[in-house]
């Protein structure tokens, strides 16, 4: 819970994903908009990429296999379109390597300089807290959604009972996304989705700005 919690001293709530450029074009405009972008993303980039190694990532965490662990997170890194999609991907890595060496788990501390993805330092996280794979791609998972949300809350704006709705709406989908996760093969890792791709690189020109990506 604590890896997963929004005080998680990460700065996740600084990103919006390609959101903030979306809702100033118009293409994320309400409370059904805002669910069908985050389902879309949910499934087919948080579901096709990140869960998936993170599920790897966890297992050679656990094995260990260093040079899997490099690897994969070198994938992780090169999946990201855009320039502040990869900022954001360093950041928490980053920050979260922090955290994790004040709560003790000095070897995060070999990663700050390296460049870590924030799956590979979570699934670090979760191999040495005794955390499954299962569920920590479930928290990953929840933790994303939890901060779209927000980032859509204010962004529309929404009301606070519509980010309700919309975490229930997302939630109901996890179970099934996690469990495609764990069945994808190497070869079918990747984004299924472009219109993120393209918001978070014309956000990097966007006149103003709430959010860094």
């Amino acid at each position: 819970m604590q890896l997963v919690s929004p005080a998680l001293p990460i700065g996740a709530y600084a990103y919006s994903q390609g959101l903030e450029y979306a809702v100033h074009a118009g293409w994320v405009h309400d409370e059904v908009t805002a669910l069908e972008w985050l389902q879309g993303l949910s499934r087919f980039a948080l579901g096709t990429l990140d869960l998936p190694l993170l599920w790897r990532l966890h297992g050679a965490w656990g094995a260990p296999d260093a040079a899997a662990v490099q690897r994969w997170n070198a994938q992780l890194l090169a999946a990201r379109e855009t320039a502040e999609l990869r900022a954001e991907e360093l950041h928490l890595g980053r920050a979260l390597a922090r955290v994790l060496v004040e709560l003790g788990i000095h070897e995060a501390g070999q990663w700050q300089g390296a460049g870590p993805g924030f799956a590979t330092m979570f699934s670090l996280a979760a191999v040495r807290w005794r955390i499954g794979a299962g569920e920590a791609m479930s928290g990953y998972l929840w933790a994303w959604a939890e901060n779209q949300v927000l980032a859509a809350v204010k962004l529309v704006p929404l009301g606070q009972s519509a980010g309700q709705r919309l975490l229930y709406r997302l939630s109901q989908d996890m179970p099934a996304i996690v469990e495609r996760a764990r069945s994808l093969g190497d070869d079918a890792i990747g984004v299924g989705v472009f219109a993120p791709a393209l918001a978070s690189a014309l956000h990097e020109t966007q006149y103003t700005r709430l959010f860094r990506s």
